[in-house]
């Protein structure tokens, strides 16, 4: 397992960001680089537990489905759609700092199957996640901060 982590501090209120976080169906209404996103299944009873998505960058599509969801700290998904031989997952925590101001923490996270190159290969699949997870980090900050 192999895991890389971005934080930014944004100008915004925990809650102003979970808000957009937490409407899990609309991240392209966001996140640059993505073309489309829509939700495809709901929690069971309301609860956003196995919530899914599909989200489409470019002619890649991916399948992101709820494992944690605290509000407002707390919002982790795994990831289908990468690779058979790995699985992914992203993972944000809120931090509330001054009034206004929340470190955002995204952890990427990314497994492959037991091979020789295992180390090597899950650690260029972490960058891979994380270098389109800090684009979403940066987008959240821009979306949050121009909206306050």
């Amino acid at each position: 397992m192999s895991e890389v982590s971005h934080s930014r501090t944004i100008a915004a209120d925990a809650e102003k960001i979970w808000a957009v976080l937490a409407d899990f169906g609309s991240l392209a209404t966001w996140a640059d680089g993505v073309d489309h996103s829509c939700l495809l299944g709901n929690g069971s009873d309301g609860d956003p537990l196995g919530l899914t998505r599909r989200v489409q960058v470019g002619r890649d599509t991916f399948v992101e489905t709820i494992v944690a969801f605290a509000p407002p700290h707390l919002l982790a998904y795994d990831i289908s759609g990468v690779p058979r031989s790995m699985s992914a997952s992203n993972r944000w925590d809120l931090r509330p700092d001054d009034p206004g101001r929340t470190t955002v923490t995204l952890t990427s996270t990314v497994r492959t199957k037991p091979n020789p190159l295992r180390p090597v290969a899950e650690r260029i699949g972490a960058r891979l996640v994380a270098k389109r997870s800090a684009a979403l980090l940066d987008s959240l900050a821009e979306h949050c901060e121009e909206t306050r």
